[in-house]
């Protein structure tokens, strides 16, 4: 007895040294990091994000000795028009009908037929955050990239970039010209007379100080770079103009910003307006007029008339991310006039928006791309509204020189089109660019998903159609559920918890938190669950587990405090962030923290144990209780391992007593789900896409048949249909068929074997293999619909496919041999 009670001591003290050190780290990690909840969840606890690892991840893909096949393609399942955070905009001088749109993180899109279209051309890329999109005024397929997100970042985390891309063939390929290591490039400027010198506006990485930032200049096409201009280690470059004749005249806008957990410094004196007139050799400040206190100064925007080239605008942010003002220059910047600003929307934080841009037909036509769209036609004297109705948070505005009264604008939301100078616009309704946190299919309807988008609330649809997506919820958009029995019922969460239930579809919504108490800490993607076996039975996470019996009608805490908080300071930390109730036992629930720790309870929350002393003290992604083992359980982390030998994926078969890395095979990787289906193949998501196992960890296959190296933020298996929903941050939802064992197809051995020319293609493709056996052809567009299929009989080598009828975009030819497959990737023009 004695030496049972003096074995629970040792337990019981080394836990609670094991929490004191993770409070200690944690406390740490909290002093570090700027308050972004998906940076956190990839920071803890060293307070930073690996530099190259999703870029080493992809290239472990790429590298994948696939030994197993998916016999299925991943298919679009929409939303395509919800829309999603637009960088930038460009259209081509002298094409009139070619846009070019880049998306937060979700690569760029082309349109050769004035937005009716788009087709995705930069997915075989390792970077989909793109900054800028420029293309030459005398060589309208000399296309230049920059990569990385340059915006002051917010709940949404905006990625960094691999560098600077350059195509010369209008975006068919892409060739990576350097640049790797500068963060987020704002912005990419063409010297208008030689099409092989350029410039590169690097703002830096967004969460640390960081030398590889300023104006880089080559001279060579891209060869070799240049940095001409550097400020110091915390200011990197917003914008940049040139002159349209004299190259030699360029303006470049530098603003200095700081990240930290108690403030974030939007400005400071090193933020100005530099000029070089010596094609970028020399800077000089130029200051005559515009603000020179440092509180004054935050980002800056800047533009050039094309049509009088002597002036210029340039719109001031204060460093509290303020708007300061407007500035005008008739003079090429000697000096500077305040013009009227009283009447711009100052919603606080306009360090987000995009800026100003000059009509290039009329230098008094000036448009403010901020909270919402302004216009004045009178130099700044007077401002009126501009695209009404648009979704708020505008980034890029784009003119069409070749269109009168056409123009282009980006937001959070998407795409617009405005034929009338911005007094009345459209919206895309076809780009499938939606950043998603959660996604939820109704198991009496696999064609009725709801899903959770960041800055685009709970959406819905009922229907096959990718384009009939529904706002049914506001705020940002978490973890949704629809209750099995009666798809009527419908659960919603916006940030921090905020949970609504609807009893009529989602037509209206009334709060769903009586008993959750205020004084609790909810994470910015708070869970919520239903008992597998009731679904009247509920449980919410918050730093304790609550419980519902009643669907939601009033909350019970379970569970005491399970993190290691409470946590000083202003940033929301110590909360659960996974919760999982065993399938056969409702009183085995799981909850994972993201201070690093994970608890069971085995009586329905009477008594909790803690369960991850030996496990990495990392943000738990996932706890996920096997379905078909009651002692097997898998647990994912976020985060890096920073020369620690150990995982992202761990697995229990002792309900959680002793746990192996079963993710050792993979690169070090935040891993944010995992799922199991019916054949025991595993499932987890990624920051570079979807992987499985069919061997429990010992080899991982990467399904990336076409999806692109996107963010995967969460997965749900539907069990009626077997379809395993992805949803993405950056490229929305997309759906896999796997009601037969995708990982059981034997080694492609065909793959190597075929080709496909021309490609991309017109009229005809023709298909060269060595057949020895009966082959199946078939095309599939881009949302995974089957356009046509052919059969090959043996001993035939090849076959020519007409094209007739197929409207231009992305394909799939999929050539299956009995076990064989192999998919490659057709543009039809």
């Amino acid at each position: 007895m004695l030496r049972n009670l003096l074995s629970l001591f040792i337990i019981l003290f080394l836990l609670s040294c094991n929490n004191s050190t993770k409070k200690s780290e944690a406390e740490a990690f909290l002093k570090t990091i700027p308050g972004d909840y998906m940076f956190m969840q990839r920071a803890y606890p060293t307070g930073t994000i690996k530099d190259n690892a999703v870029k080493e991840a992809i290239q472990w893909k790429k590298n994948l000795n696939r030994n197993v096949s998916q016999n299925e393609p991943w298919e679009f399942a929409g939303p395509f028009n919800i829309g999603g955070r637009i960088t930038d905009i460009h259209i081509p001088s002298t094409q009139s009908q070619t846009y070019y749109v880049g998306a937060a993180s979700g690569g760029i899109f082309k349109s050769i037929n004035a937005g009716a279209d788009w087709l995705p051309i930069f997915d075989d890329q390792d970077a989909l955050a793109i900054g800028d999109i420029e293309t030459s005024n005398t060589d309208n397929n000399l296309v230049w990239v920059g990569t990385g997100e340059p915006n002051g970042g917010g709940g949404s985390l905006t990625y960094s970039g691999d560098g600077i891309y350059k195509s010369n063939n209008a975006g068919e390929t892409w060739e990576n010209k350097g640049l790797e290591n500068v963060g987020s490039i704002a912005k990419v400027v063409i010297d208008p007379n030689n099409d092989n010198i350029v410039f590169a506006g690097a703002m830096g990485p967004l969460f640390r100080n960081d030398a590889n930032r300023g104006v880089y200049r080559t001279i060579d096409g891209g060869t070799n770079w240049e940095k001409v201009l550097f400020i110091n280690d915390q200011t990197g470059i917003a914008d940049m103009a040139i002159h349209p004749t004299n190259s030699n005249i360029i303006y470049a806008t530098s603003w200095e910003r700081i990240r930290r957990p108690d403030f974030n410094q939007y400005g400071g004196a090193s933020s100005n307006v530099y000029k070089s007139t010596d094609g970028g050799t020399t800077w000089t400040i130029i200051s005559n007029g515009l603000p020179t206190s440092p509180s004054q100064k935050g980002r800056i925007s800047i533009d050039i008339s094309q049509s009088n080239p002597n002036v210029l605008y340039a719109q001031y942010c204060d460093a509290s991310g303020g708007l300061q003002g407007v500035y005008k220059t008739i003079n090429e910047g000697d000096s500077w006039v305040a013009v009227n600003s009283n009447q711009l929307t100052n919603v606080g934080f306009n360090y987000w928006f995009g800026g100003i841009f000059i009509d290039p037909t009329n230098e008094d036509t000036i448009y403010y791309v901020g909270f919402t769209v302004q216009k004045s036609t009178n130099g700044g004297a007077s401002w009126q509204d501009a695209f009404p109705n648009v979704h708020v948070d505008q980034h890029a505005l784009a003119f069409n020189n070749s269109v009168s009264g056409e123009v282009l604008l980006g937001n959070d939301g998407g795409f617009y089109k405005s034929t009338n100078n911005g007094n009345s616009s459209t919206k895309s309704l076809n780009l499938p660019i939606t950043q998603l946190y959660r996604v939820f299919v109704d198991e009496q309807n696999e064609n009725s998903i709801i899903a959770g988008a960041q800055d685009n609330s709970t959406v819905r649809t009922r229907t096959e159609n990718t384009t009939n997506w529904n706002i049914i919820y506001g705020g940002d958009g978490f973890q949704p559920l629809i209750d099995p029995q009666n798809s009527n019922i419908i659960y919603a969460l916006s940030q921090y918890g905020n949970l609504g239930k609807s009893t009529n579809s989602g037509n209206s919504f009334f709060n769903a938190t009586n008993g959750i108490s205020n004084g609790d800490e909810k994470n910015w993607d708070t869970p919520i669950l239903f008992d597998p076996s009731n679904s009247q039975i509920l449980y919410y996470g918050a730093n304790k587990v609550y419980k519902s019996t009643n669907a939601a009608g009033s909350w019970s805490a379970i569970s005491p405090d399970l993190t290691n908080g409470p946590y000083s300071g202003n940033l929301v930390f110590g909360t659960i962030v996974s919760i999982d109730v065993s399938p056969l036992n409702s009183d085995l629930i799981y909850a994972g923290t993201d201070d690093g720790n994970i608890w069971a309870t085995q009586n329905g929350g009477a008594n909790w144990e803690l369960l991850s002393g030996n496990l990495p003290n990392r943000w738990v992604t996932k706890v996920y209780a096997s379905p078909n083992d009651i002692n097997t359980v898998y647990a994912t982390f976020s985060g890096y391992r920073y020369g620690e030998d150990n995982g992202h994926v761990y697995k229990s078969i002792d309900a959680g007593i002793n746990w192996f890395d079963i993710s050792q095979n993979l690169p070090d990787i935040p891993v944010n789900d995992v799922i199991r289906d019916s054949f025991g193949n595993l499932y987890i998501a990624t920051d570079v896409g979807v992987l499985a196992t069919k061997d429990e960890g010992a080899n991982w296959q990467a399904l990336d048949n076409e999806m692109p190296s996107v963010v995967v933020t969460d997965l749900f298996l539907h069990q009626n249909s077997q379809q395993l929903f992805a949803a993405t941050f950056g490229r929305s939802i997309y759906k896999l068929d796997v009601s037969s064992n995708i990982l059981s197809v034997e080694t492609n051995s065909i793959s190597s074997e075929v080709k496909m020319y021309p490609n991309p293609a017109s009229e005809f493709v023709t298909i060269q293999f060595k057949n020895s056996s009966e082959q199946k052809i078939e095309l599939y567009n881009i949302e995974g619909k089957l356009i046509l299929k052919k059969t090959i009989e043996a001993n035939l080598n090849s076959i020519q496919l007409s094209l007739n009828g197929i409207k231009s975009g992305v394909y799939f030819v999929s050539i299956k041999e009995g076990q064989n497959l192999t998919t490659k990737k057709l543009i039809i023009k």
